[in-house]
This record gives C-alpha cells, structure tokens and sequence, in this order.
C-alpha cells in the first residue's frame, strides 16, 4: 500500500471518529447539567412566586397571603416544569 493512500485513509478515518464524538456529545448531556437545569427550574419558579406576591402583598397590604398563595402557585408550576423537562428527556 503506498504511502499516501494510506495517509488519505487515515484522515478520512480521523474525521468520521471526530464527527461521531461530536454527534454523542450534543445527544447525552452529562447527569450533573441535567440535575442542575431541573433544580434551577424548581428553584426559579418557586423563587418567582414567591417574588409576585411579596409584591402583592405590599401593594395591598395584606401581609402574608399573597405571599403564600403565590409560593404554593410556584411550587406547582416548578414541579410542572420538572415533570416536563423530565418527560421530553426521555424522548
């Protein structure tokens, strides 16, 4: 075999490797990201309500109702969220 058709063969075979590691690696996010896009959902929407009706709260003076109201909306949409996410990662 001569020597260039061998390097030609090997560049070929390096570049169909690189394109399959990089098509894996879009495809499998690692387990720490997706633990830690879930948790940030949670954490934000519960965050969020619980923002909206401090806001409420003091625009209406009515102290803590808002207040919960809004965290418990929060937790449910968070989890909502979750399940989501959750489902479309296993598709």
């Amino acid at each position: 075999m001569p020597k260039d058709q061998f390097k030609t063969r090997l560049e070929i075979a390096k570049k169909r490797i690189s394109k399959k590691n990089l098509h894996n690696k879009n495809d499998n996010p690692s387990s720490i990201g997706t633990a830690f896009k879930l948790s940030t959902e949670l954490v934000a929407a519960v965050a969020v309500g619980t923002i909206i009706g401090f806001i409420f709260d003091k625009t209406f003076g009515t102290k803590p109702w808002f207040i919960l109201i809004f965290f418990f909306v929060g937790v449910v949409a968070g989890i909502t969220n979750v399940i989501r996410s959750a489902k479309n990662m296993q598709k």
